[in-house]
């Protein structure tokens, strides 16, 4: 048995074994994909009812950084962002669980910094429609705080 290592209720082989960290952040690392992937919903609905541009809010996250302002650079931007308010609402359900009520809750604070406090200064994002930015953001924290 020597090269395997144990995972779960199966064994995989040393070489396929998880990284040390993956067990204990594994619901972590999820619930932010499943968010970051999936909150836009709002928005997209709002832009496709609307004619709107399905990718400005992609392009608005690009110009949050100095440099090329692109689909690719707003959406490395929009996951950073994501992951660290992952990151922050993980901590918060360490000691208080959030459930997607609280996580919703969350998600209106996260709306509140990123649109009215960081995004007035930035007029990309200052002219992006409100409503469902907010409701982006409220599903986002819905999503993390029921998967945490």
């Amino acid at each position: 048995m020597t090269g395997m290592v144990a995972s779960s209720a199966r064994r995989l082989p040393a070489r396929c074994a998880r990284p040390p960290w993956w067990e204990s952040h594994r619901r972590v690392v999820i619930a932010g994909a499943v968010a970051a992937t999936c909150s836009g919903v709002p928005s997209t609905v709002y832009a496709l009812a609307t004619g709107g541009d399905l990718l400005r809010s992609t392009r608005a996250a690009a110009t949050l950084v100095p440099g090329r302002r692109g689909v690719v650079t707003g959406a490395a931007v929009h996951l950073l962002v994501s992951a660290g308010w992952t990151a922050a609402l993980a901590a918060v359900d360490r000691h208080h669980r959030l459930g997607p009520l609280g996580g919703g809750a969350a998600g209106l604070l996260i709306a509140a910094l990123d649109l009215e406090v960081a995004g007035r200064a930035n007029p990309a994002i200052s002219s992006l429609p409100r409503l469902p930015q907010w409701l982006d953001h409220v599903a986002f924290g819905a999503i993390v705080g029921a998967l945490l």
